[in-house]
Formats: structure tokens, sequence, C-alpha cells
């Protein structure tokens, strides 16, 4: 009975003070948020705020959990940032100054002639470009940015003893109309692109037709449009924009030169090549960059078979860059070795001895330390020319290394070395003393100078030497 009591108890309707038990337990638990009103005292005002009446206001029973955004309503000005132009940061990157108006100006320096590089007499001394060659050799991207121009108030450079050697090699070959093939070699900053940049401007100033390959990269990695060859086994491919551009670098800087020579064949696929056109006729034939590349040949092919014309200079740096496999691609989406384009194959050709010049002349390449892909075949080719010529041993292929490219060790063997290594002290004390005339040393020159800074550099680097002379007055920034 007493469990049937209790059951029926639980069916029952609950009481009063069970139903409102919960009722009054949730209102205890309810925060209740107060504000004091009238709470704040004046300004300035010496009595005590707890002096003054409170009075609790409701604000409200519930909370909103995390921060109220201030300003979420509020328009923020988006301040519009003009993109940059196409094309517009490369320029900024391979901008070249060549003066600097706040430079104090050196005189008594004499100027570059004809002769001046190939003389024994200029060697240590430090020579002036005029500026219809600054001109040029702007134009033939010979300057480069590591190259610190802006520091002075005009150009100068340093007539060092490979100069003389380089500039009487040059006249030699054009007076015995032969061809000299040639790989500038050395250490990092010891001075290879401007020695190269001598020759250009040795042969500019005795009236050669230069043609230069300013960066070896460009050709190679797929930055340029390229097409292919018809009718070429295995396929080749031209890059006409940059062919096109070539051929304008050219009419620019030897365009006087190419008009005094007749052309010796008709070319009927050039239309704006008449029967009794000159050299120059060629060059601006092409008006479109599809054109390009027949007119270059026909070009290349009065350079290099016509006993008549002119001496030739083919520079081209950064040598290792042509001597790889290429990052373009055939239609099968196969990578492109870098002598299957026109341009490099065409170079490559010249500097193996391939493709003599009639009238003599130069084919130059200059090797790069600091920005360079590795190439064995082209290393061991080059190493074994120098120790051949010095009467050493001449090193063979390691059998246990692989990469090794018949095609590049067949361009670069028997070609030509010179090693660029540092500047003696005589040289240095030179180029020293004309930072000091330009303002940029403030230290005396002598003897003991000149051997510290020369020490520091390595034995003489060039690169090395403009460091410890002019780093400390924080000039140069690397």
């Amino acid at each position: 009975m007493a469990s049937a009591a209790n059951c029926a108890r639980c069916l029952t309707r609950p009481t009063t003070a069970a139903a409102t038990a919960p009722r009054i337990l949730s209102q205890r638990i309810v925060p209740v948020i107060t504000a004091y009103a009238g709470a704040s005292a004046a300004p300035f005002s010496t009595s005590s705020a707890d002096a003054a009446p409170r009075t609790l206001k409701m604000i409200g029973k519930h909370i909103r959990r995390g921060k109220i955004n201030q300003n979420s309503k509020k328009k923020r000005d988006n301040v519009r940032v003009k993109k940059p132009a196409p094309g517009e940061r490369k320029a900024f990157r391979k901008r070249i100054t060549l003066s600097n108006n706040n430079a104090l100006a050196v005189e008594g320096l004499k100027e570059i002639t004809n002769e001046t590089l190939a003389a024994a007499e200029s060697k240590g001394s430090v020579v002036g470009l005029p500026d219809k060659l600054v001109d040029q050799l702007r134009t033939l991207e010979a300057f480069k940015t590591t190259q610190n121009w802006g520091l002075f108030r005009r150009p100068h450079m340093l007539v060092r003893e490979e100069t003389v050697k380089l500039a009487s090699r040059l006249d030699a070959a054009a007076k015995e109309k032969q061809t000299l093939r040639l790989a500038l070699t050395g250490g990092k900053i010891a001075g290879k692109s401007m020695l190269l940049l001598q020759a250009m401007a040795h042969s500019l100033m005795n009236n050669w037709v230069v043609i230069n390959m300013p960066e070896g990269q460009d050709l190679t990695n797929s930055n340029a449009d390229y097409s292919p060859v018809p009718n070429t086994k295995p396929l080749q491919f031209y890059q006409p924009i940059y062919t096109f551009n070539l051929l304008q670098t050219i009419v620019k800087t030897s365009g006087p030169v190419l008009e005094q020579y007749k052309i010796s064949k008709e070319y009927p696929e050039l239309l704006h090549v008449p029967k009794d056109g000159t050299l120059l006729d060629i060059a601006t034939a092409a008006k479109e960059p599809e054109f390009a590349w027949p007119a270059f040949q026909a070009l290349w092919h009065e350079l290099t078979t016509n006993p008549a014309g002119p001496p030739v200079l083919l520079a081209l740096d950064g040598l290792s860059h042509i001597m790889k496999i290429s990052a373009y691609r055939d239609p099968a989406y196969n990578l492109v070795h870098a002598h299957d384009l026109t341009l490099v194959r065409l170079f490559a050709d010249a500097l193996a001895g391939k493709t003599p010049l009639a009238n003599g002349g130069a084919v130059i390449a200059a090797t790069s330390r600091s920005n360079a892909p590795r190439s064995p075949s082209m290393e061991l080719a080059l190493a074994q020319s120098a120790a051949a010529a010095a009467d050493q041993f001449v090193p063979t292929p390691d059998p246990y290394l692989k990469g090794y490219d018949d095609r590049v060790y067949e361009a670069v063997r028997g070609v030509e070395t010179l090693d660029v290594s540092g500047i003696s002290r005589q040289e240095a004390r030179a180029v020293m003393e004309y930072w000091a005339a330009s303002g940029l040393m403030r230290s005396r020159i002598d003897e003991s100078s000149v051997a510290e800074k020369w020490t520091l550099a390595g034995g003489g680097v060039l690169g090395e030497l403009e460091r410890a002379s002019l780093l400390n007055t924080r000039v140069l920034q690397y």
C-alpha cells in the first residue's frame, strides 16, 4: 500500500511551492548589470566622488560575448597605387647611371683614341671615354649594373696589362685577316666584363662592326619568343624579337661603317635591298620581327665571306648559359638544346672556328663566376686549352662524373683563354689616385696605403679593391 501511494503521488500535479522553486532559483542566478547615474563629479571639483548620491540603472539581463567593433561602420580611405607599366620594373632594374654631377671633375686625363689601348706606354693609366663612344657602348649594353659608373663625373677606365695585350691581339687579327677566338676566364669581380667592354671600345674606335650579345642567359631562359625554322633537321628555332632588336643595335652603333661597303650578291628574299645596295640596306631591310632572321643571315654571310668587308667583333658575356640545355621546348614538349637556337648556333660555330671571318676579326666570350650554371664540358675544354698553352699537364675527363656534352666540348675545344686576375700595385695606385681625385677617398695615397689595400683585395682583384677602399665611406653597398 505504501508503494502504491508513492506512485500515485508522483502522478499528481505539482504543488505551488515546487513549481515556483525553479523560478526563484533562476532569478537568483541571473546577472544584474547596474550603472551609476549622476555619480560623475564636475571637472576640477574638490568634492569627493563618494559623497555624490548613487542611483542604479538597469541596462539589461543579457551580455553579448566578445568585443564590439567600434569602427565597423567607419569608411576607410583605400589609397590606390598606380601599378607599374609593362617593362617598367625591368628597365629600373637594368638602369645604368654613367655620370654624377656631385662628383669632382678629374682634370688632366687623356681620352681614348684608336691607338691608346694597344700602346705599351698606356699601361697603368686611367683614360676617359668620349661622348660618342659612351653612347655606342650604352646602345650595345656593354655597361653592367655591377659596375660603379654612377660614382664619377664621367666614365673613365683603367688600362691594365691584359687590356694592352688584348688590344694588340685585335690589331694583329685585323692586319693578318685572321679570326681571334678567345675566352676570358678568371675569378669573381676580377674585371672580365670590363675587359670585354674595352675590347668593344677599341674595335669601335678602329671602325669595326661590333655585334654584342650582352647576356647569354637572355638567349636560353625562355623569356624571348621563338619560332621553328622550316625544313631544319634537327628542328631549330629562331627568336624574332631578339634578332630584330639586335639588328637595330648594329645599325645604331655600326651604321656608318656598314654604309661604306657594297653587297657581293643579290638577296631576292629581302624586299628592301637594291641590287647595288650596301650592308646597311641589309641591316635595315627587316621592317618586322618576322623578317629579322633572314636579314641577319644575309648580313652575317656578307661579313664572313666578303674579303672586302670590315673587321667584325662578335662578343658575348655569360658563356656557360649557352652551353647547356635551354628552357625552351619543342612541339613534343621536350627541352631544346641551346645549340638548336639559331643565334646560339651562329655564335658557337664562330667560336669553334667553323665560320672564319674573311676580313679578320675576333670572337670573344666572357665567362662568369657569380651567375652561371655549371658546364663540365666547357670547364674541361677551357682547362685543357689553358694547360696546353702553359705547357702543363692537360686534364682529362673525370670517369665518375656525369653531365658531359659532346656538342659543348666541340664548340669550346681549342679556344684560347685569357686569365683575368689581380692588377699590379702600379695599376692599383693609378686607380686609387683617380678615386681620390674624384672625392671618393679622403685618405692619403702612398706606398703603404696602396700595399695595404692591394693585400686586402686578394692580390689586386679589382672588385675587392673597390670594396676595401670605398666601402668604409658607405658609398658602395654590397
